[in-house]
């Protein structure tokens, strides 16, 4: 029998599951979540502040994450949108970066695959990214072009034997070790999406290096020059920047689960240590009313983000899940995380800015998770497009 994990000292139900939403997972749900859970403290968390302050990747990590087999499971249409959900909460609860490392493979990549590819590709490619055999990469960004893809200047160009494409790509997770990479470019002034393989010539990624956010993370700058590849590299139904962004839209899903994980990890960490800390007359600090008033707040914060990422489920569960619905859970999610983070680095006071500790790391994580993938004033742009029926973007 598997030995299951002792309980924290305050268990994560108690602490930051007021509502009791996690009695309405089903048991196996409960216990995919609970093996990812145990993952995490066994084997992210004892070396993630290490690998964030080196600015190196845990490769040790990767074993772990294909032992649960977590993305075999999307290979394989075998995980509902709630598991996948529960599963991303408890990554982030180790951090954004782990989140992101199995979000941008299994939503992104292979979403993309599934979604828009052959089935000569799915073939070629599902089995082995899900197995973590091969690692794949999403190249949308680009340097003068984030919040407006549609300007992208990455282009391909028919050729005899299939297409030449030409640009460049940057802040792109996986990049460096990616066998394979989504790149979207323009071709006959329509964006369609690629499959590269980063072996062929002129296919180059350079490590995106100093960064103070996403240390632990494999950040890279993509440039294609002239790269060729044949006519079945193309993506079939990519046919539009709307089908990038479809993808988007699972990511973004999986980081509103995410952000409930990184804003529960900060409360259990900052309540387990308020608790033990004495101050004043040899009083714990967690026994001062300014302090349990903060403690409340961050409680009530987190279960409205629960409940936002619940119904997100829901909706995408029923297949009416629509990209409001996605704005709205990644815009609030992220910040109010963030702003939990922070009140808990304040409350552990100068130890908050110490690697001892794990809320440090995830408050700087979280600036990057509140910015990418679409940031929150973009969100809001939508959200405020769907309630007044005009658009104030183009």
């Amino acid at each position: 029998m598997e030995k299951r994990l002792a309980p924290a000292p305050e268990t994560y139900e108690q602490v930051t599951d007021l509502f009791d939403l996690d009695a309405d997972w089903s048991s196996e749900q409960q216990a995919i979540a609970g093996r990812v859970r145990k993952m995490v403290d066994e084997h992210f968390l004892p070396i993630i502040g290490q690998h964030h302050n080196d600015e190196t990747y845990p490769e040790s990590i990767l074993p772990r994450i294909r032992e649960l087999g977590l993305l075999e499971l999307v290979a394989d249409d075998a995980i509902d949108p709630i598991t996948y959900g529960l599963i991303s909460r408890e990554l982030d609860r180790g951090g954004s970066t782990l989140r992101s490392l199995v979000s941008v493979q299994g939503s992104l990549v292979m979403g993309a695959i599934k979604m828009f590819g052959s089935e000569a590709q799915k073939q070629q490619w599902l089995g082995p990214l899900g197995r973590l055999e091969q690692f794949g990469c999403f190249g949308l960004t680009e340097p003068d072009y984030g919040s407006n893809p549609a300007g992208m200047q990455t282009r391909a160009e028919r050729t005899a034997d299939g297409y030449r494409i030409t640009g460049s790509k940057c802040w792109i997770t996986n990049g460096v070790r990616a066998s394979v990479a989504v790149i979207w470019a323009k071709l006959d002034g329509q964006v369609r999406g690629f499959l590269v393989e980063t072996d062929r010539p002129g296919f180059e990624a350079r490590h995106m290096h100093g960064k103070w956010s996403f240390r632990a993370s494999e950040t890279a700058s993509l440039y294609l020059d002239g790269v060729e590849v044949p006519e079945t590299a193309l993506l079939p139904g990519a046919t539009s920047l709307g089908r990038a962004l479809q993808c988007l839209g699972q990511a973004r899903y999986t980081i509103a689960w995410g952000a409930c994980g990184a804003a529960r990890g900060c409360l259990e960490e900052t309540v387990k240590y308020l608790k033990e800390r004495t101050q004043f007359e040899g009083k714990p600090l967690a026994s001062h009313q300014i302090i349990q008033y903060k403690l409340a707040w961050m409680a009530a914060e987190i279960t409205a983000m629960e409940l936002i990422a619940k119904r997100l489920g829901e909706l995408k569960a029923q297949g009416r899940m629509k990209p409001h619905h996605v704005a709205l859970a990644k815009m609030n999610n992220c910040r109010k995380a963030l702003e939990v983070a922070r009140t808990c680095r304040e409350l552990l006071g100068a130890n908050g800015i110490h690697n001892e500790y794990h809320i440090g790391r995830r408050m700087v994580d979280l600036e990057t998770v509140v910015t990418y993938e679409g940031t929150e004033h973009i969100h809001a742009l939508t959200l405020g497009s769907t309630i007044t029926g005009i658009k104030a973007f183009s």
